[in-house]
Order: structure tokens, then C-alpha cells, then sequence
């Protein structure tokens, strides 16, 4: 769930080969699960130009990772939603297993992209915050897409993600963070892994889940611990949108979504907070805040 891209485009480009590389399950391998219930977790997929003809798409890839917050509202980070060539057309799936989705889609509808993300996912419409990228301090990293909600019930159940309540994180402080149970959801690519030619990123494309633990609180970001000897897992790349789930009052609060971290995906998780004013002012047009 990093970022660590030059841009959208890269990134797809580079989910395209990790995902395709090696077909297995993805977030950090260690301490990770698959998370067929976390129907409310789902993959941004996108079409777009690739080779000079902007008339029609000759790319599609899963790119980004999101949760659904309403019946036709999916939350997910601006720098998944733009610096795109001006085609670009954005989906969301709740598939538990995107990539084989669209393998099987490629071989069905050869040649079309569009027809592709179809077969696997519901199109919609990015709107990002209107001043990312900001300062390192906010940098308004999110984004929305809003979605058919007939399309997207006709296809999948789920019960939309809790948000936190204005604040909710800073007035619980760190020591009650401290002892919160935290997990990660989304679709990325697991750790690095060392092999000839350097490091890669493997898998991708399937929904999984992993513990965190909280490190520190900072007026726009949750920083979560994904060192495997304390018995946690973490994100990586592609799982940038997805959700950080803090586990209060018994409800899994959809605390924050992963921004960045480090590169090689062993050690801090970089999460963009919700319950601040900035990010809630954001949502508001969007959806209807606790």
C-alpha cells in the first residue's frame, strides 16, 4: 500500500508486470490473510492510451486499492486519480480475486480494454481533492469515485465501511491507540524479494488482510508498525487507497488509507487520517459523515 511512484501511469505500468509475474496473494506475505469477507474493500482499476491514439484504450490494469464508504461512493487516494493521460477511465471492482478477473477477461474480450475492466468492474467518476498535491504536512492525498449504486448492488453485497467521528483519533490519544488493534486491507503486491536482476515486488491483484500496530500520530497521518517479529504484516505497492482499519467499540472504523512507506514494504505504513476537518470537508458533498 505505497505509493513510491513517479506517477499514476508508472505505477500502472509496473502493477501490469508484478501482477502478472507471479499469480499469488499479495500485502506483505508474512502474518497475511486472504479477506473474502471484506466485501466493502474493493480494486480501482483503469483504462487508458498507451500507444498515441487517444480515440480508443489499449491499457487496462488494476491500480490502486479502496474501500466503499456509501452505496456509490469508493474512497481512494488522489495520486491514483491523476497525472493520467486525458482518456483515462476509472472502475472499481469488489472481486476477491481482481487479477485472475481480468486474465480471464483478456482472453474473452481480446484486443479490448474496455470490454476487459467490464467484465470485472463497474465504471465510474474520480473526483480528487481539489488541492493535492499539498504540503507534506496535508498533502489532501484522496479522492473519491462515484458510482452507479443500481450497477454496483446488482453485482456485489456489502455493507459500507465506518467512518471515524470528527477527531476521533486524536482524541483518543496514543496510548489508547497503542492498544487498538489495527489491520490493513487491499490488493498490492507483497514485500521485496530479492532475485537475479534485483529486487521485485511479487502477486498482486487479490484482496488480503494483516495486522498493524500503531507508531504515531501526526495531524494529517496514522503511522502503523509492519515489522514482522511483532507479529504484523503490512501493505505495499498498489494497495495506495486502501483501507487501515482501527478496531473501536467493538466496530472496525475505517481510520485512515494508505498513502506511503518505505520501499522495500518491511517497515511503516504512512496513512492519510479521516477524522481530520480537511479530509472530512473533503467527503461531505460525498457521503454522509458520523
Amino acid at each position: 500500500m505505497t505509493v513510491l511512484r513517479a506517477s499514476a501511469v508508472t505505477a500502472a505500468a509496473c502493477a501490469a508486470v508484478l501482477a502478472t509475474a507471479v499469480p499469488s496473494s499479495a500485502i506483505n506475505s508474512y502474518n497475511a490473510t486472504p479477506a473474502p469477507e471484506r466485501t466493502e474493500v474493493g480494486a480501482l482499476i483503469a483504462t487508458w492510451d498507451n500507444d498515441g491514439d487517444p480515440t480508443t484504450p489499449d491499457r487496462v490494469d488494476w491500480v490502486c486499492s479502496g474501500t466503499m464508504i456509501d452505496a456509490d461512493t469508493f474512497l481512494t487516494a488522489a495520486h491514483c486519480t491523476t497525472d493520467w493521460p486525458d482518456n483515462v477511465k476509472f472502475y472499481v471492482s469488489l472481486d476477491q480475486d481482481v487479477q485472475a478477473g481480468l486474465d480471464a477477461a483478456a482472453k474473452k474480450y481480446p484486443g479490448d480494454p474496455a470490454a476487459q475492466a467490464g467484465a470485472v468492474a463497474v465504471q465510474g467518476t474520480a473526483h480528487s481533492h481539489p488541492d493535492y498535491p499539498g504540503p507534506a504536512s496535508d498533502p489532501h492525498d484522496i479522492s473519491v469515485i462515484e458510482l452507479p449504486a443500481t450497477k454496483v448492488k446488482a453485482r456485489w453485497t456489502f455493507t459500507p465501511a465506518t467512518l471515524p467521528t470528527a477527531n476521533q483519533l486524536g482524541a483518543l490519544g496514543p496510548q489508547a491507540l497503542n492498544s487498538t488493534d489495527w489491520f490493513v486491507a487491499g490488493y498490492g503486491t507483497q514485500e521485496a524479494q530479492r532475485g537475479p536482476g534485483g529486487q521485485t515486488h511479487p502477486g498482486g491483484g487479490v484482496r488480503m488482510k494483516a495486522p498493524v500496530t500503531f507508531d504515531a500520530l501526526n495531524d494529517a497521518w496514522v503511522r502503523l508498525a509492519m515489522t514482522a517479529p511483532q507479529g504484523n504484516g503490512g501493505a505495499c505497492y498498489g494497495d495506495s487507497g486502501g483501507p487501515n482499519f482501527a478496531v473501536i467499540g467493538g466496530r472496525n472504523v475505517l481510520a485512515a488509507t494508505t498513502i506511503t512507506g518505505d520501499g522495500p514494504c518491511y517497515a511503516t505504513n504512512v496513512s492519510y487520517r479521516l477524522d481530520t476537518p480537511g479530509a472530512r470537508a473533503f467527503l461531505a458533498p460525498f457521503v454522509k459523515l458520523p
